[in-house]
């Protein structure tokens, strides 16, 4: 098989703890495009966080953000797919979250927004954007009306108040949002999970990439390390996970990689396996 596509999660993935690149993972990425092959970026990430990265992997064309929700040209910033929880949708959202009193941070308009409550995360949601503006109260924020509404929220509080708002958003909004809840750190009792309008996922990034780029998923590499690079594994023809990617994650893939993490130039080690010695 003659893969045509590249596509890449980006931290732990990519992007090393400090934001940058291991330079055998640029110097492979860059070999690779010179050879014909395109080279895209599927994240959780705001466009807004993902942009740097792509212009430092020097990648030409649309990359897949908030995990599909939002794909856009890194080229020109121009936006080819935008999916979000708008109207009576956001309105119930916005309803369970203040029952439940979580630290929430809406995702919108390419920014983040949060007040007083989410201070003690604001390190964590900085890795998806460096737009981020601290409000009075986030529940009243007016991105929860707006017609282009939220590309997505996430709340973070104790396991007990993060679960049962999520159980009870899964019954109120239905098929109309995908929720996933999550442990923040695993030595503590703080939860999160993300809410954001259901259908896109990087499984559904990776097949409108694969026809815009003009190649067949089956001709698709992914790599990346979390439960969220899943539907992209599902898709790919090839998929390689991370060294520390949890148990469930690796058997998704249809390899593992003796790389742990970007640290250790993990991408390098896929397009080798994948594409031969460059």
């Amino acid at each position: 098989m003659t893969y045509k596509l590249l596509a890449l999660d980006l931290d732990g993935t990519l992007l090393r703890h400090d934001g940058t690149l291991h330079e055998r993972d640029r110097w492979a990425i860059e070999r690779l495009q010179s050879g014909g092959v395109a080279v895209t970026i599927c994240t959780g990430r705001l466009y807004s966080g993902s942009r740097e990265a792509a212009v430092a992997a020097r990648i030409q064309g649309p990359i897949a953000c908030v995990d599909g929700s939002h794909i856009v040209d890194a080229r020109d910033d121009h936006e080819h797919y935008h999916a979000s929880l708008a109207g009576d949708h956001a309105a119930q959202l916005r309803r369970v979250l203040e029952r439940h009193r979580t630290a929430s941070f809406v995702f919108a308009h390419d920014s983040i927004v949060h007040d007083a409550a989410g201070e003690p995360w604001s390190s964590y949601v900085r890795t998806w954007s460096p737009r981020v503006t601290v409000v009075e109260r986030v529940t009243s924020h007016p991105y929860w009306e707006h017609e282009r509404g939220l590309l997505a929220v996430v709340a973070i509080g104790s396991k007990e108040n993060v679960h049962a708002a999520a159980e009870e958003l899964e019954g109120e909004l239905g098929g109309a949002a995908f929720v996933i809840r999550f442990a923040v750190t695993r030595a503590a009792d703080t939860h999160a999970m993300v809410v954001r309008a259901a259908g896109p996922t990087k499984g559904t990034a990776i097949a409108w990439l694969a026809e815009y780029h003009g190649c067949k998923v089956n001709e698709v590499v992914a790599v990346g390390d979390w439960l969220n690079d899943v539907p992209m594994f599902e898709v790919a023809g090839r998929s390689f996970a991370m060294g520390s990617a949890p148990s469930m994650v690796k058997e998704r893939a249809t390899e593992q990689l003796d790389a742990w993490s970007a640290e250790d130039a993990g991408v390098s080690e896929a397009i080798e396996r994948a594409w031969g010695t460059l």
